[in-house]
């Protein structure tokens, strides 16, 4: 069973461009979804189609144990802000 990679590499090269890699790759990802609303897509769909893709690459990269693992982070990082732009409700 292969382990998720946390936020915080081991290696300090490898996290200058595993963190270049993440943003040129959010930037597609970013492109796509103005793309998809400009041709009248909604963004609640597109968002739940985006994470279900995402979740089944981490699945078959990671594994079902780690990608649930992963997973179990993510409310906390909901709540701490780590998804927030502009203004927090």
């Amino acid at each position: 069973m292969s382990t998720f990679p946390d936020d915080l590499p081991l290696d300090p090269t490898l996290g200058e461009d595993r963190s270049d890699a993440r943003r040129v790759a959010y930037g597609y990802v970013e492109d796509a979804f103005n793309e998809a609303q400009q041709d009248g897509l909604d963004s609640d769909a597109l968002a739940h189609a985006a994470l279900f893709a995402a979740f089944r690459t981490l699945v078959e990269t990671y594994g079902e144990e780690a990608t649930a693992v992963f997973a179990e982070a993510l409310p906390g990082k909901v709540r701490g802000g780590a998804f927030t732009s502009g203004t927090r409700h």
